[in-house]
């Protein structure tokens, strides 16, 4: 077990515990400085490559609440009666990026870029390493092995388009330096798809520590909408909610985090 740490954002040391939300031995905490919700304690990308990788917890969450909490069926009706429904990303993405090429971290086996974009990617986990790798060199990319905030500094600066970081960024240890490698890798105008666990949802408020957004360990930090864009403008992002409408009754925060265009 790893010893405690500062907050992941701010790297404020001022952190109040959250036992409703902590799960022994695993501590979670709400940072006194920026207020950023996040696990103290945890493990190693070692163990999140092999222990805890993420299709093994994943079916594990699934498996113990059905796929989803107590609300989520009536929020999921409430969103498509009120038409808050939007199409998929990846309907969205020529738009968002303009084509050219595009990194999707944590890629897993979903295969988020879609023809005519050329993919790339990164992923810890050895089994789906070898599957992305697989698909995306067929289509004149490829995919890195390794951890996001590690592997992004192998790619030139300025290579993207656009970078997807779909249910990726909740699990990076290191989220300063992933955000500021993808700032570094991003073309002036380009943009990050961020899909993150919605903390600040009226589900998680409702149903508390049965939340479908709490997985331990290997979700390390729980964002709000203040406490991403605080995150993302460290690193010298805007952030533009793409889910603006619906985002109190969604369970995830949908955004794309702007790199300026150089002056």
């Amino acid at each position: 077990m790893n010893d405690l740490r500062p907050c992941p954002s701010c790297t404020g040391t001022d952190a109040t515990p959250w036992p409703a939300y902590s799960r022994d031995p695993w501590i979670v905490a709400r940072c006194g400085t920026c207020d950023l919700t996040y696990l103290r304690n945890p493990v190693d990308y070692v163990a999140l490559e092999e222990d805890f990788a993420w299709e093994k917890t994943y079916e594990e969450k699934k498996d113990a609440t059905k796929g989803s909490t107590s609300l989520s069926p009536a929020i999921r009706s409430l969103r498509k009666s009120l038409k808050l429904t939007h199409k998929s990303k990846q309907h969205r993405m020529n738009t968002w990026f303009n084509g050219g090429h595009v990194l999707d971290i944590g890629c897993g086996n979903l295969m988020n870029v879609p023809a005519p974009m050329t993919p790339y990617g990164i992923e810890l986990s050895k089994a789906l390493h070898a599957y992305a790798d697989d698909w995306m060199r067929a289509r004149g990319g490829y995919c890195v092995h390794g951890a996001g905030a590690e592997a992004i500094w192998d790619f030139d600066a300025e290579m993207f388009d656009g970078v997807v970081m779909h249910s990726y960024l909740e699990h990076e240890v290191d989220l300063m330096g992933v955000l500021r490698g993808v700032f570094r890798a991003l073309k002036p105008g380009g943009a990050a798809y961020v899909r993150v666990p919605n903390f600040g949802s009226v589900n998680r408020r409702v149903v508390g520590a049965n939340w479908c957004g709490f997985r331990y360990p290997d979700h390390v930090t729980y964002f709000t909408l203040p406490t991403l864009r605080d995150a993302a403008a460290r690193a010298g992002f805007t952030v533009e909610l793409v889910n603006r409408v619906g985002l109190p009754i969604d369970d995830n925060i949908k955004a794309l985090l702007r790199k300026p265009v150089a002056q």
